[in-house]
C-alpha cells in the first residue's frame, strides 16, 4: 500500500458519501484499518447495504442514510468532519444519455451541495471523484490535464462542471478543493451485474458462471484500469496535498494500457474456461482509447502507484471466486 504511513491528527473524522459503494466501501475500510474515523453517507440507489456491513461493530463508523441532492442532509453529515471524500455520484456513460435530467440533479447539484456544506463546516479539504471521460474526442495519447476535447455524453459534462465548480470554491471561498480523474477503475466489491455493470467484474462472473460475455466493439479498444488500492491511495494523498494543488484536478490511473481483448482471454485461461466472447456493437459516448500521463499527480500529490494491471488483476479474480458464490 502507499498510504499507510501517512499521518492524520489523532481523532480525525472522513465523510465518504457514496460510501456503500465500490470505491466509497473501499475508501471507508482503509481508513478505518488506519485508526479513523469514518461517516459513510448513502441513499443506496447505486451502493449496497452489504459492502459496508462488515464495519457496523467498529465504534469508529458511523452510516447515515441520506442524499447529497438535499442539501440538509448535506449539512448535517460534514459537521465535525475533517475531510471529505466525495464518491456520490451515479456512473455510467449510456446511463447518463438516457436519463440526462437526472445525472444534472444527482451529479452537479448534489456535488456542488457537498461543497457548500464543507464550505460552511470548516472541512480542511473536499477531495471528489471526477473522471477520464472529461477528456472526450480529444485523440493525443496520453491523456494529459491541460488537453481536453469534446465532451462525449452527460455523464462527462456533470464531471467537467464538477471540476470548474470546485476551482470557483477554491478561487472565492477558499475551500481546499482536489479533483481526482478516475480512469477505469476495478477492485473487490465492484458490481458485476446489470447493464451498466464495469466490464473487468462483469466479464469474470459470466466466466465463473460458464456464460458468453458479449464484447462491445471489435475488443481493440484500450483503456488505463486501475486498481482500487491506488484510488485509495489518490485520495488519502489529495487530503493532505499543498496549496498549489488546490482547484487542480489529477489523472489517477496507473498510466499504461490493456486492450479489452486480451483481458478476456487472460481471464478466461485464468479461470480456466475455453469459452470465446461475442462482439456487439459500439457503445454511444464510448471512446476508442484511453490511457494518461500521471506526472501532475505524481508530482504534486506523491501519488506513487504500488499496484500495477496484473498484481491487480490477481487479487481481484481471487476475490471474485471467494465471493460471487
Amino acid at each position: 500500500m502507499g498510504y499507510e504511513n501517512l499521518k492524520f491528527e489523532k481523532g480525525t473524522v472522513f465523510l465518504v458519501t457514496g460510501g456503500a459503494g465500490f470505491i466509497g466501501s473501499n475508501l471507508c475500510e482503509a481508513i478505518l484499518n488506519l485508526g479513523y474515523k469514518v461517516r459513510c453517507l448513502d441513499d443506496l440507489s447505486t451502493g449496497f447495504q452489504k459492502n459496508v456491513d462488515l464495519f457496523v461493530d467498529n465504534p469508529n463508523y458511523k452510516f447515515i442514510k441520506g442524499d447529497i441532492k438535499d442539501f440538509d442532509t448535506c449539512m448535517n453529515a460534514c459537521k465535525g468532519v475533517d475531510y471529505v471524500l466525495n464518491q456520490a455520484a451515479w456512473g455510467s456513460v449510456p446511463r447518463s444519455i438516457e436519463i440526462p435530467l437526472f445525472y444534472c440533479a444527482n451529479n452537479i447539484q448534489g456535488t456542488l451541495n457537498m461543497m457548500e456544506a464543507s464550505r460552511q463546516n470548516g472541512v480542511k479539504a473536499f477531495v471528489y471523484a471526477s473522471s477520464s471521460s472529461v477528456y472526450g474526442d480529444e485523440p493525443s495519447l496520453p491523456k494529459t490535464e491541460g488537453r481536453e476535447g469534446n465532451l462525449l455524453s452527460p455523464y462527462a459534462l456533470t464531471k467537467r462542471c464538477d471540476e470548474e465548480w470546485a476551482k470557483q470554491y477554491t478561487k472565492h471561498y477558499g475551500l481546499p478543493t482536489v479533483g481526482l480523474r478516475y480512469f477505469n477503475v476495478f477492485g473487490r466489491r465492484q458490481n458485476p451485474n446489470g447493464a451498466y455493470a464495469a466490464v473487468i467484474p462483469k466479464f469474470i462472473s459470466q466466466l465463473l458462471n460458464d456464460e458468453q460475455p458479449i464484447i462491445n466493439g471489435d475488443g481493440k479498444q484500450s483503456r488505463d484500469f486501475t486498481y482500487i488500492e491506488n484510488v485509495i491511495e489518490a485520495n488519502l494523498k489529495a487530503c493532505l496535498a499543498p496549496k498549489e494543488a488546490h482547484g487542480e484536478a489529477f489523472n489517477i490511473a496507473n498510466g499504461d494500457r490493456e486492450y479489452l481483448i486480451d483481458i478476456f482471454y487472460s481471464l478466461a485461461t485464468a479461470l480456466g474456461k475455453d469459452i470465446e466472447p461475442k462482439f456487439g456493437p459500439d457503445r454511444a459516448g464510448d471512446i476508442k482509447h484511453s490511457n494518461a500521463d500521471i506526472s501532475k499527480a505524481k508530482k504534486m500529490l506523491g501519488y506513487d502507484p504500488n499496484y500495477d494491471f496484473e498484481t491487480g488483476m490477481n487479487e481481484v479474480i481471487e476475490w471474485y471466486k471467494e465471493n460471487l458464490f
